[in-house]
């Protein structure tokens, strides 16, 4: 009967693995099947970081093996352990490598997918790597003409922006969500993104950057002749106005009370800043420049 602790299964596959004058080739094969016994043994024992290290080695052996599927989920299970065991690190470089052995497979989905389980396990700990990895996770299904697919991750990457208050990146992200939503005639998706990108610009007292978003977003009809295009026309004349109360009616609208929780919590705020400057502003505006030739 063959031996179920985990050590000597370890043990025997590295054996089988390392060439010496007896043995002139590595039996990968015999060796995978070990480490994948060893890493199961390891796992039920919850011995997390030993497991990992051998889902690892696992997932080496498949590649050896020539079989990227099954060295990816292997890797996806180290991914999953070096989580467990806090190696925030291994987490994103596992999850990558999983991604990368899937694009091998000629699997974008779930290339996609393991990127976007490393950027979930890494939103509290190491959020800008977070960000990288769900930004890398759209990438694959844009480049697929999947935008549909990446909705989620759209919303999942402007979420960490807007907890670490990178207000501009939240922003340039709904945009890149309302272009992707475009794409495949999403144009609900599409019209909320906008608007969403336009409240995020306010809250973070951007009135200009807020304004030219808007005016951009309007060049699209179907912005322009819908509720969030009107909302967010409304949202701005307030502004100019220096209109807080109808800042605040808006932002308890219907309209706005549809998009994603992160952007009713911030419309609900607003205004965040001086508005009576911007009316200030906008009246000065308004008058006729003065003719500096003209002193009489």
């Amino acid at each position: 009967m063959a031996s179920s602790d985990p050590n000597k299964l370890m043990a025997k596959a590295d054996k089988l693995t390392k060439l010496s004058l007896t043995r002139w080739s590595a039996d990968w094969k015999s060796a995978t099947q070990l480490y994948e016994q060893a890493a199961i043994g390891y796992r039920v024992a919850k011995n997390h970081e030993n497991a990992k290290i051998a889902f690892e080695k696992a997932s080496k052996g498949q590649e050896m093996l020539s079989s990227p599927w099954d060295a990816a989920k292997h890797m996806e299970s180290a991914a999953a352990l070096a989580k467990e065991v806090g190696n925030w690190t291994e987490v994103a470089d596992f999850y990558k490598r999983a991604s990368e052995l899937y694009m091998v497979c000629g699997r974008p989905q779930p290339a996609s997918d393991a990127l976007a389980k490393g950027a979930r396990a890494l939103e509290d700990a190491v959020p800008d790597e977070a960000i990288q990895l769900y930004t890398d996770a759209c990438s694959i299904l844009e480049e697929d003409d999947k935008e549909q697919m990446a909705f989620d991750l759209y919303r999942a990457a402007t979420c960490v922006y807007i907890k670490l208050e990178k207000y501009t990146d939240a922003a340039t992200f709904l945009l890149r969500w309302g272009l992707a939503a475009d794409k495949c005639s999403a144009t609900n998706s599409q019209c909320k993104a906008y608007l969403s990108a336009i409240i995020v610009y306010l809250y973070a007292h951007d009135f200009k950057q807020a304004e030219k978003c808007y005016n951009d977003c309007s060049q699209i009809d179907v912005f322009l002749r819908n509720d969030h295009g009107r909302c967010a026309s409304k949202l701005l004349s307030a502004y100019s106005e220096g209109d807080i109360e109808e800042i605040k009616r808006l932002g308890q609208s219907s309209t706005i009370s549809n998009l994603d929780h992160v952007i009713i919590r911030l419309a609900r705020k607003l205004p965040t800043g001086e508005v009576c400057a911007l009316k200030t502003e906008a009246a000065e505006e308004q008058e006729e420049p003065l003719d500096e030739n003209d002193l009489t």
